[in-house]
């Protein structure tokens, strides 16, 4: 038996474990000091690790990330916020020029042992600039491995994956899901980057989600087997590495796949897995594959939009149906 904890808890229980246990591991970004995070998520750490471990910084993403990679190469194993992951964008060069690309450029002489965190995803009406789903960006990165958990568990056991690999790894923390509470095992927890989970048993569909998505997928589901339909849902937890064998295994059984993506709809997530399924397993498949996803519009705030605008539990069944003919 473990502990039932919140999504927002077991960020600080993951940098927590992982803190504790190394002392090269700091922490760096805006207002995860004093302030605990502006989602609450870090609270605590400042005063169990101290002010040289738990660093606040100006509003500046350029120089947390120079700051965090510079530590990286010289012996530490930083882990730095940006708040919103829309903020990506100010600090992409960093990211995708220099983060991504070092280890390679250097032949293994440098090893980037880095961990970035977002606050990511919609659905909290912060409007077009603070909601963006941006798993899609950084995916597209060579160099990058990127983690989307969806639970509380895969928090605190994927956060520890993150902190102890030598590659930089963006960690992305769903916005929406922080509220939410789910039972973390006891002890040290450490999972496995690039490892899909089956949440859900079934045989007539799969489906695929990543993060917030994964929720409403299983509701939907819930809804499609009072119907009798069978649904598999997948949950990805990670893009990179990305785990092919688990989805062409469901599909292979069920012959029909859905993704759900929280992504605008073009280059999202779901078209590159959509590719690679229709290439490994085309004669498995009785149906054209279908991705749910966000329209490639700017989210707007306004409530009835935003949720007209991300894919809902009752588009998904409604999708599914619409597929299955």
């Amino acid at each position: 038996m473990g502990q039932v904890i919140t999504y927002r808890e077991a960020v600080a229980v993951g940098l927590a474990q992982e803190m504790a246990r190394d002392p090269s591991v700091v922490m760096i970004g805006e207002d995860i000091g004093a302030a605990g995070g502006v989602f609450k998520a870090t609270a605590g750490l400042l005063e169990k690790f101290g002010p040289e471990r738990v660093r606040d910084t100006p509003i500046s993403e350029q120089a947390i990330l120079g700051a965090a990679m510079g530590a990286a190469m010289t012996g530490l194993r930083p882990v730095a916020e940006v708040m919103f992951a829309d903020f990506v964008s100010v600090c992409h060069d960093v990211i995708a020029n220099q983060i991504a690309k070092a280890r390679y450029m250097t032949n293994g002489q440098v090893a980037l042992p880095l961990v970035v965190r977002f606050g990511n995803g919609g659905g909290l009406r912060f409007g077009a600039q603070h909601s963006q789903s941006v798993e899609s960006w950084l995916m597209a990165v060579p160099g990058l491995k990127v983690v989307v958990p969806s639970t509380p568990a895969d928090v605190v056991g994927l956060m520890a994956a993150a902190v102890r690999d030598d590659d930089p790894v963006m960690f992305l923390e769903e916005k929406a899901l922080y509220p939410t509470s789910g039972e973390v095992p006891e002890g040290e927890h450490v999972d496995q980057l690039g490892t899909a989970r089956v949440r859900r048993d079934g045989a007539d569909v799969t489906i695929v989600a990543l993060g917030t998505m994964v929720h409403r997928a299983l509701a939907a589901a819930e809804q499609l087997a009072a119907e009798g339909t069978d649904c598999e849902v997948v949950d990805l937890r990670s893009l990179v590495p990305l785990d092919v064998s688990t989805v062409a295994g469901s599909v292979r059984k069920t012959g029909r796949l859905f993704t759900v993506e929280e992504n605008p709809r073009l280059c999202g997530w779901g078209a590159e897995l959509a590719s690679i399924v229709a290439e490994e397993c085309f004669y498995d498949l009785d149906a054209p594959i279908r991705r749910i996803t966000t329209p490639h519009v700017p989210l707007p705030a306004a409530d009835s939009l935003e949720d007209a605008a991300i894919p809902s539990v009752e588009r998904v069944a409604s999708e599914v149906r619409s597929g299955l003919g």
